[in-house]
């Protein structure tokens, strides 16, 4: 398949969250799954501001990613935290500027091997909900085209969370986004979870239950709870269709 008929494929995935009832779990880790595989990163983790305007981690592609992002979060250092706070995108940032501008943020990255880092916001006419990031073993530089094109997925995204029905119907996007933040501490206590049980990574348990909620028509947080209340059992999410 050629790179333009994969882009074109994408970019409907993303917007086919425009319905009723979307899974703004399943959006975040699609931007997160499809930018790494477009850019070229190793790993990717994106980050929401909640309803008291205080940033959480939303989505990530690894469990290493995760960590990171929290690190960020927690300790107010690094250039996902400088791309919100400006709304300006921070990309092709090296190891090197990394220890200079964020050396906390710079060790953390350095022990999980990763020698670059991107950052794009999630933004709207100037409202900036979020961060997307990227991490590169290698010193990875972005085009201007990569660019543009990391930041359209970003941008396509966050019209699936501020579309103009959303607003329209007086639907507010901080409990949308407070739904999925809930959603979400339900999901990293299944995968904890599932990952005892079945004796896995915890990254291979949530493809599983992400598998599971998609073969099943079901959002991820119903699968998350039953994984939790044990209704659903460790070697049921491996079974096929």
């Amino acid at each position: 398949m050629s790179r333009e008929l994969r882009l074109a494929e994408v970019f409907v995935e993303l917007a086919d969250t425009l319905v009723d009832d979307f899974d703004v779990l399943d959006l975040l880790h699609t931007l997160c799954e499809r930018s790494v595989e477009l850019l070229r990163a190793d790993a990717a983790g994106l980050i929401l501001a909640d309803q008291h305007d205080v940033l959480q981690v939303m989505a990530s592609t690894t469990e290493e990613a995760r960590v990171l992002e929290l690190f960020a979060v927690q300790n107010e250092e690094g250039p996902c935290l400088d791309c919100y706070s400006t709304g300006e995108q921070m990309a092709n940032i090296n190891l090197d500027e990394v220890q200079q501008r964020w050396p906390r943020f710079h060790i953390a990255t350095a022990e999980f091997g990763y020698r670059s880092t991107h950052a794009l916001p999630l933004r709207l006419r100037g409202q900036v909900i979020g961060v997307l990031n990227l991490f590169c073993a290698e010193h990875a530089v972005l085009s201007d085209a990569d660019v543009k094109l990391g930041q359209a997925l970003c941008d396509i995204a966050t019209v699936g969370l501020l579309h103009e029905r959303v607003v329209r119907q007086g639907e507010v996007l901080a409990e949308q986004l407070q739904g999925a933040l809930n959603s979400r501490v339900l999901l990293e206590q299944a995968k904890g979870i599932q990952s005892e049980r079945a004796g896995i990574g915890v990254d291979e348990a949530f493809t599983l239950m992400r598998a599971y909620a998609r073969r099943t028509n079901q959002p991820l947080r119903t699968v998350a709870e039953a994984v939790i209340d044990g209704s659903i059992a460790a070697d049921e999410l491996k079974r096929p269709r």
